[in-house]
């Protein structure tokens, strides 16, 4: 059993790597081999559109064909029994290296056809979501439906997909050090000390579910 972590924030150490390392832990603790691979440590683009995963017998019929730093990553994945994805949410989405990294990871396997995945097999993928506003102003700002074409992208091409929300995250060490007027320091190291770890207890059981579930 191999799960596979993708860490689409540019920090290792904060909120959703933490979050991420839990779920790796969750699924270790049930005996799986795990995996952490941090986006930002890579180089490489998003989909050039050159369609070579679509040839008709092409050598790289749904595979990426594109080489780069994220080549030998989606190599592993597509031996991988299942696949957590985490990324903090800027301007309403994922960061740009994890929608770069989306776009080469779903574009081979998904099919101009009525059989939409040839993946070969089903596996579970999740998504860990940390983002800076609460769940009431997600809500009212739309987040959720936004994000919801790729999770669907997402479930068609691997078969089961889960989600984690983390709202109202603590973004900085020090408040008093930036220009932050529409935050409240002392009440977001409030919820980060009571609310955060029950997140990563979360993130854990996510983790271990994945080990568990056939498909």
């Amino acid at each position: 059993m191999k799960i596979i972590g993708v860490n689409g924030s540019p920090r290792k150490n904060k909120n959703t790597a933490t979050l991420l390392k839990k779920a790796l832990e969750g699924a270790q603790s049930w005996g799986a081999e795990t995996d952490l691979i941090n986006l930002y440590d890579l180089d490489y683009k998003g989909c050039i559109s050159c369609f070579a995963c679509k040839l008709k017998g092409g050598k790289s019929y749904g595979k990426c064909a594109f080489k780069d730093g994220l080549t030998p990553v989606l190599e592993k994945i597509a031996d991988a029994d299942g696949i957590i994805l985490a990324s903090p949410i800027y301007f309403g989405s994922v960061t740009g290296n994890m929608r770069s990294f989306m776009e080469r990871l779903l574009f081979p396997y998904h099919t101009y056809t009525d059989e939409y995945s040839i993946f070969g097999r089903k596996i579970p993928i999740g998504f860990i979501y940390t983002m800076n506003v609460t769940r009431e102003q997600m809500d009212k700002s739309g987040y959720a439906q936004g994000l919801n074409i790729s999770e669907m992208s997402l479930e068609r091409v691997f078969g089961y997909f889960e989600s984690l929300i983390v709202n109202d995250t603590y973004q900085f060490d020090d408040y008093s050090k930036y220009v932050v007027t529409v935050f409240d320091g002392e009440k977001k190291a409030e919820v980060r000390e009571k609310e955060f770890p029950v997140y990563c207890n979360k993130a854990y059981d996510l983790g271990a579910k994945f080990t568990q579930i056939t498909l």
